[in-house]
C-alpha cells in the first residue's frame, strides 16, 4: 500500500480504520476513533476523514457515508458475500420419527422471510453500553422498524437533536427512558409545548460479529 500522499498522522489514522475493519468487518465508531487517538471532539475525527477523502483514500457513497477506496482496503478481497438470492433450502428433515432424507431444491430463505416488514426497517449503529444487559452492545447495529411502540418496548428516541436507545415508558408528563445497565440512570423527558419528542423506531433485533438476533417481529 502506497502511503506517500499521507502525512504520518494521516497514515496512522487510516491504518487504524483499515485494521479495525479487517478484524471486525465494520468501521469503528467516532467515539472509538476519538479514544484511540485522544481526540477531545468528534470534529477531529471528521477533519481526518475529510483529509483522507480529498486524497482519494476514502469516498462517499450514495447514502453520503464514508467508505474505503477498494484500492487501499486490505479487507476488500476477503469479504464473504452472501448470495443475493438468499440462503438455499436444500431439502427436508424430520423433527419427529426418523424418516428418509429428502434432498430437493426448495428455493431460498430471504430477508423478507426473516423480516416480513422489511420495507419499514432501517439500522443504526450503537455507541455506548447503556443497553448491555439487553445484550445490545457498543458497535452493534440495531434493527429498527417504523412502527408503534408499546409501553415497555425498546426503541430509539430523538429529542432536541439528540438520540438515545432505551426501553420506553409513557407518563402523563412525557417519556421515561430506562437503560438496561445499572450504571446508568433513567432519562425523563418532559418537553415544553414547543419542543418535540420523536420516537424514530421500534427495536426488532440487532446484528454484530456473532450473527443476527431477531426480536418480537410479527
Amino acid at each position: 500500500m502506497d502511503h506517500k500522499q499521507l502525512t504520518r498522522k494521516q497514515k496512522e489514522f487510516f491504518d487504524y480504520i483499515t485494521s479495525y475493519k479487517k478484524e471486525h468487518g465494520i468501521w469503528p465508531t467516532y467515539s472509538e476513533i476519538a479514544e484511540e487517538f485522544g481526540f477531545r471532539s468528534p470534529n477531529s475525527v471528521t477533519q481526518n476523514l475529510q483529509a483522507l477523502l480529498k486524497k482519494d483514500y476514502l469516498y462517499k457513497t450514495e447514502e453520503d457515508e464514508y467508505e474505503i477506496n477498494p484500492e487501499y482496503d486490505p479487507s476488500a478481497s476477503n469479504i464473504r458475500q452472501m448470495p443475493s438470492e438468499g440462503i438455499p433450502v436444500r431439502g427436508m428433515i424430520a423433527a419427529g420419527y426418523l424418516q428418509e432424507a429428502v434432498d430437493a431444491n426448495l428455493g431460498h430463505i430471504t430477508m423478507e422471510h426473516i423480516f416480513p416488514s422489511l420495507d419499514k426497517m432501517f439500522a443504526l449503529r450503537v455507541t455506548g453500553s447503556s443497553m448491555k444487559d439487553a445484550e445490545i452492545n457498543s458497535g452493534d447495529f440495531v434493527l429498527l422498524m417504523d412502527d408503534d411502540i408499546k409501553d415497555g418496548d425498546i426503541g430509539a428516541v430523538m429529542y432536541n437533536g439528540e438520540t438515545s436507545l432505551k426501553r420506553i415508558y409513557y407518563t402523563s408528563a412525557g417519556l421515561r427512558l430506562e437503560p438496561a445497565n445499572e450504571a446508568y440512570d433513567d432519562i425523563v423527558i418532559e418537553p415544553d409545548i414547543f419542543e418535540e419528542v420523536r420516537v424514530i423506531g421500534k427495536y426488532v433485533g440487532h446484528v454484530n460479529r456473532t450473527g443476527m438476533y431477531r426480536h418480537g417481529v410479527n
